[in-house]
């Protein structure tokens, strides 16, 4: 007789990240193979991470601070924020586990988005809430459908801006608006992981600002993207100190390790890489935009550091006859791929193969 499970998870599948180098390497018997599928920085870290990283070896054996003091203490300060208004956690992925396990009760409502992080949905089937599909409307979040689905059970909106896939983003006023008319005992949640890489100025650059006014809302951050530190798992969440403090009584003790402590403190000072970051990104977006308006594909606009485009061909064979030249992209669904924008070298390689893979 089998060990029973929870009947939440039955129906549940394990999150399936990009394919890594080494893998697609052995499969393939390549010696150089570029990885444009996870939304990485393609510059790396700041060398100022690296440093700080170095001078905390020697601290390894011992815990590090469980309450990530002085990390929240520094982005307390930046932000102009309260201390308990802040909660690091190990990557936005463990945050938006915690905020299921401390908000989601059996039958709740949890409104999201068709086409978004796919992280909302699983935690909600796993806490035994239930998912609230709204269509995005030419790609783009489609607020006014998202308050059509209101009830009284809906607990949770989930927002991501920019969008992960499609690239697209809301507008401050088309934020605003919303939260105006979204009850107050509903949490409403903004996943500003690519914040860092948007280009236009309406969009909601001052969400902490809008924090004051909006005790249901919940603004989460991360190091991963544009800071270069995905492979150490660190981010942060903004919002009401009650509604921080719960989320918190889930978090497990030392859940943000001490490299990675060290790591996002020495990140927020390094103005210069991610100013870099931004002006990589930026140039290789517009490379890609040229490249794929001669093609002659779709693609809406992305403030992020990737492109959701429409290649004419199923995105699946593109995914696996691109591997076998040596890169890595992800497959999204009918004919759409979404392509990381990496150095100017890999995104000419990309091109390049894409190309030969599409004749």
């Amino acid at each position: 007789m089998s060990i029973s499970f929870r009947e939440e998870i039955k129906n549940l599948q394990p999150y399936k990240p990009g394919k890594p180098i080494e893998d697609v390497k052995r499969e393939y018997g390549l010696d150089k193979v570029i990885k444009l599928a996870s939304n990485e920085n393609p510059l790396g870290c700041s060398p100022k991470v690296r440093d700080a990283i170095i001078n905390t070896l020697d601290e390894l054996a011992i815990y590090p601070d469980g309450n990530s003091t002085d990390l929240k203490e520094i982005l307390a300060s930046k932000l102009g924020v309260d201390v308990s208004e802040v909660l690091p956690s190990s990557g936005s992925d463990e945050m938006i586990d915690m905020i299921a396990k401390a908000y989601i009760n059996k039958d709740d409502e949890i409104i999201m988005a068709d086409i978004t992080f796919p992280r909302y949905i699983q935690t909600t089937e796993m806490m035994g809430g239930t998912p609230v599909i709204v269509p995005l409307k030419e790609f783009t979040f489609d607020l006014n459908g998202i308050l059509s689905k209101i009830t009284n059970k809906t607990k949770l909106i989930w927002i991501c801006n920019p969008n992960n896939p499609t690239g697209t983003m809301i507008t401050e006023k088309e934020f605003v608006d919303f939260l105006d008319r979204v009850p107050s005992n509903i949490l409403v949640i903004s996943d500003e992981a690519y914040r860092e890489y948007v280009t236009r100025d309406d969009y909601p650059h001052n969400t902490i600002g809008l924090l004051k006014k909006y005790s249901n809302l919940l603004v989460m951050r991360t190091f991963s993207k544009a800071y270069g530190l995905a492979g150490i798992r660190v981010a942060y969440t903004i919002g009401n100190k009650n509604i921080i403090e719960n989320i918190n009584k889930v978090r497990g003790p030392f859940n943000v390790n001490i490299l990675a402590q060290a790591a996002a403190i020495a990140a927020i000072e390094d103005i210069e890489f991610l100013q870099r970051s931004y002006d990589i990104n930026l140039e290789g977006k517009n490379y890609l935009y040229d490249e794929f308006d001669k093609l002659g594909f779709y693609y809406p606009p992305s403030e992020t550091n990737h492109i959701f485009v429409n290649v004419g061909k199923n995105g699946q064979d593109v995914f696996v006859e691109m591997q076998k030249r040596g890169v890595i992209i992800r497959p999204m669904g009918g004919d759409f791929i979404r392509v990381s924008i990496g150095t100017m070298e890999e995104n000419k390689i990309f091109i390049e193969k894409l190309k030969e893979v599409l004749g």
